[in-house]
């Protein structure tokens, strides 16, 4: 990978996709940012709606529209492309949809001698990162979505505000499907070095495990709310990728939960799921296998059981 050029395409300039790339130029994370979308008149418009902002910033980014063409040389390509979910469509139906979008777009990017990263944003993100693995025939180290991430941030947030201190400070994951099946395996959640759980027994009339479980339900109906009160989310995952996006450029080492195979984790082979991962130019260097209980152990089976049977419908 090229570090003194670095290169990303996004694929699809929808309020995620736009979100994100708005969230690159502030962050000044690439040097040149690729958009491209099926609708090229829109993605003409949004690179020149970025670009007019950029003497307002630090970055010195090289911001435009383009087709798979540019992708040869990428670094990254970011897919936030997909269809939207008819009224009473069922899932299936929706993945299917979407596997066939993924089709042409994948296809065409492969074709461009495209030989960087692919990073998925597009819903239900751990089995459209699967597709995109598969279709690709790329190794699966340098096929990632963006799983839990976002969860993860959510849920530190709240951890936050619970025990009054810097989410920084919060150490905690979401791992699972990137939906309603995810889990908080609390034996891992941490404030600095200090398991939660010992909190609890330390303090149990200031603090409680059912305080911690409305937490985990808040993060995971976070979207429905959201989507309730504004018919979509966008924010919040733009973030998310770009934080994933310097932890690739940057050669980071980061660990950040990301979608990702595994090939024995946890007791799990031959599915995506959000589990944290050490990112890095490489893609996923490798995943991190924390000791979860055996409660724990048992929601990411089922968590993942549920990932291998929608795929299987398709």
């Amino acid at each position: 990978m090229g570090i003194d050029n670095r290169k990303v395409v996004l694929v699809g300039t929808g309020m995620v996709g736009m979100s994100y790339a708005y969230a690159m130029l502030n962050q000044n994370t690439c040097n040149e940012l690729v958009l491209t979308d099926i609708d090229m008149n829109r993605a003409q418009g949004e690179a020149m709606d970025l670009n007019h902002g950029l003497a307002f910033t630090q970055a010195n980014m090289l911001i435009k529209a383009g087709g798979y063409e540019e992708c040869h040389d990428a670094d990254i390509v970011v897919i936030c492309a997909g269809v939207a979910q008819k009224p009473g469509e069922s899932r299936l139906n929706l993945l299917k949809r979407n596997k066939e979008v993924f089709r042409s777009i994948v296809g065409e990017v492969v074709k461009s001698g495209f030989d960087g990263i692919f990073l998925i944003a597009t819903n239900p993100v751990d089995i459209m990162t699967r597709i995109t693995q598969e279709i690709s025939g790329f190794d699966s180290k340098k096929v990632l979505g963006t799983g839990t991430a976002l969860d993860t941030a959510r849920l530190r947030y709240e951890l936050g505000k619970y025990f009054k201190v810097d989410p920084r400070n919060m150490h905690a994951y979401v791992m699972g499907e990137h939906g309603d099946s995810e889990f908080v395996p609390w034996s891992q959640a941490l404030l600095a070095t200090k398991p939660v759980k010992e909190i609890f027994e330390k303090y149990p009339g200031e603090f409680s495990y059912d305080e911690m479980e409305k937490i985990a339900t808040e993060v995971r109906t976070a979207a429905y709310k959201i989507i309730d009160a504004k018919r979509a989310t966008y924010y919040g995952i733009g973030i998310a990728l770009t934080r994933i996006t310097r932890a690739i450029l940057g050669n980071e080492n980061s660990v950040l939960t990301v979608s990702a195979k595994l090939n024995g984790e946890y007791g799990q082979k031959d599915v995506y799921a959000g589990v944290p991962c050490v990112v890095n130019r490489h893609g996923i260097e490798r995943v991190i296998e924390l000791n979860l209980e055996s409660e724990e152990l048992e929601k990411m089976k089922k968590s993942c059981d549920i990932l291998r049977e929608y795929y299987q419908g398709l």
